[in-house]
């Protein structure tokens, strides 16, 4: 493979920091981050992380890249996605991330984790072909474990089982959950945690005016629809140390007139930057059938939205079909974001950022050991 043309330095290998309340801030050694990716692989059903997960993001922080994010982790038990989820909610399972911790950044990169609530969407099956082939999908049985599923408001949209409605006294615990999620990543040993907001998960069935019907405080208007949100950054940032960085994920729009769009994610985006979130990822869609643009890089508008609605010192990643090396460069030379998540394109090659350094003519970050494949 050639070579293509660059500057001294590729932008994309370039170090960045996300800034913190307090301190320096986490510095990157590059500007690549391995989004959250759904394993299904916890087959005791407890929520503990296993060795598929520190091979699985430790192969990725040899890879090279700057920022490793643990896929979702739940808030609590009835937050999972599938009864294959990772989780966060107990201690065992915090004892269990710290190895994983420790060993992400010995490569070099940070470690992140996405704490997140399924809502609605939860008590499914693991995407799993195998679950797939026997007819198990959708909504977990009663007789496989499935459980009562909670939202914001009932809604047919998700086109599983009915999910009930969450009492105030039950966002209130809910939110101490999100909180005490944050502490025992912190005694993980994550540098990083990544708020869930997006893909039609608990937070987004907040935000959404398609999923939120409700005539309370968290229901109806722009400024009640965020409480939910709003509280649990507020609850997260009281626990987590002032010297470690603050993200979210949003889904940028519902691309579906009537629903969270743009305008709302860059005015929500602003608020919380205020409130002290410094990291912002930039995807889309996730409640009911999808409605939005394809190809590659088709989110990255969203991003580009965002950043220009932020302070510059904001980190403000895109995602979503950016699979290419200088398609990523053009991104970042552009100013449409200030890094790249890339997330199926490094299923296939962890060794993803690695390369890309190759193609760009930037510096290596492979492991010591795999000098005999260095390209």
């Amino acid at each position: 493979m050639s070579v293509i043309p660059t500057m001294p330095q590729s932008k994309i290998f370039t170090p960045v920091t996300i800034p913190t309340r307090a301190g320096q801030g986490l510095e990157l050694r590059n500007r690549t981050v391995l989004p959250p990716m759904c394993q299904y692989s916890i087959e005791q059903r407890d929520g503990v992380p296993t060795s598929w997960q520190l091979v699985h993001l430790g192969s990725h922080a040899q890879g090279g890249f700057g920022l490793v994010i643990a896929e979702a982790a739940a808030v609590a038990p009835e937050g999972r996605i599938s009864d294959l989820d990772v989780g966060i909610w107990n201690d065992q399972q915090a004892t269990a991330w710290k190895p994983i911790t420790e060993y992400i950044r010995s490569q070099g990169a940070a470690a992140g984790i996405q704490l997140a609530h399924a809502g609605a969407k939860a008590s499914t099956y693991g995407w799993l072909k195998e679950l797939e082939a026997v007819g198990k999908t959708g909504s977990l049985t009663a007789a496989d474990g499935g459980w009562q599923t909670l939202t914001s408001s009932p809604s047919e949209l998700h086109s599983l089982n009915p999910a009930v409605a969450l009492t105030v006294e039950q966002i209130a615990d809910s939110v101490t959950d999100w909180a005490a999620a944050a502490q025992r990543a912190d005694q993980a040993g994550f540098d990083f945690i990544q708020i869930h907001a997006a893909h039609g998960y608990l937070i987004h069935q907040f935000l959404s005016p398609l999923t939120n019907k409700r005539t309370d405080q968290y229901g109806g208007s722009w400024e009640n629809r965020t409480r939910y949100l709003r509280e649990i950054v507020q609850a997260i940032l009281a626990v987590w140390p002032q010297d470690k960085a603050v993200g979210i994920r949003f889904s940028g729009d519902d691309w579906v007139e009537g629903g969270w769009r743009i305008a709302d994610t860059t005015r929500m985006a602003a608020e919380l930057y205020t409130l002290g979130v410094r990291a912002f990822d930039l995807s889309s869609a996730g409640i009911g059938p999808f409605k939005g643009p394809s190809g590659p890089g088709y989110q990255i508008p969203l991003a580009q939205a965002v950043k220009g609605a932020l302070p510059e010192d904001a980190f403000v990643t895109a995602v979503g079909g950016i699979t290419d090396a200088v398609q990523a460069e053009q991104i970042l030379v552009t100013h449409q974001a200030d890094g790249v998540s890339i997330g199926r394109a490094a299923l296939g090659d962890p060794q993803w950022p690695n390369r890309a350094a190759q193609r760009l003519g930037a510096s290596l970050a492979a492991p010591a050991q795999y000098w005999r494949g260095r390209w």
